[in-house]
């Protein structure tokens, strides 16, 4: 069995384990380490869920996610009702500055925009919004505006970084201008590399990450 097909197997293995999508409508195919996803999806959790799946796998390098979401009958929503799910939840949310995000909903699909001092306010807005009915895809368009860009990001992420136990903080150099840091290197795993990217994420005045970081 050749190294490809080793790959797209284990990738089926994940995504049937996994309890939260209906693995049988999902296509694979692997390609030196690059995996695509086809077929359909009844929600754009269920989607989401799937592309994550596939990033824990070992010997994934990248994904190509070309999953369509089709919504059973009874989990159409109108733009409407979607809009106003979407503010009551983020409303509710209590990591969300008030009336700092705006909605558009445009035949299922989400688009956020909007200002924020913190990454994770971004982040939370689109977690907010992923497992509602109706959901077909969501673009986030919230910028982050810091208060202050902090004047050590570089060093403050590197020391960061020397406290994960995800991979040796010495194969990760990490660059800044004006709070658009750029991640290089290796990590062992899709998984640490994401790490590598929240880790930069969570530095006061970054407001852009470039993750170049290379798997292997």
């Amino acid at each position: 069995m050749s190294k490809d097909s080793k790959l797209q197997k284990a990738v089926l293995a994940e995504l049937t384990w996994e309890p939260r999508i209906a693995a049988a409508h999902i296509g694979v195919t692997a390609d030196d380490g690059v995996v695509t996803l086809s077929g359909h999806v009844t929600s754009f959790v269920e989607r989401y869920a799937a592309e994550a799946a596939v990033k824990r796998v070992h010997g994934v390098k990248a994904v190509v996610e070309a999953i369509e979401v089709r919504l059973a009958f009874e989990g159409e929503r109108g733009d409407d009702d979607i809009a106003a799910a979407v503010i009551e939840r983020l409303a509710w949310d209590a990591s969300i500055p008030a009336g700092a995000v705006k909605v558009l909903v445009e035949k299922g699909w989400v688009t956020l925009t909007g200002a924020v001092e913190w990454y994770f306010e971004k982040e939370s807005a689109e977690l907010a919004v992923r497992p509602l009915r109706g959901v077909v895809g969501l673009t986030n368009h919230i910028t982050l505006h810091p208060r202050a860009n902090a004047e050590t990001i570089s060093d403050d992420i590197l020391h960061a970084l020397g406290r994960s136990w995800f991979f040796d903080p010495k194969t990760i150099e990490v660059t800044d201008k004006n709070g658009k840091v750029r991640l290089s290197g290796t990590a062992p795993s899709p998984h640490a590399r994401q790490v590598a990217a929240e880790t930069a994420w969570a530095s006061p005045g970054t407001v852009e990450v470039q993750n170049d970081i290379r798997v292997g």
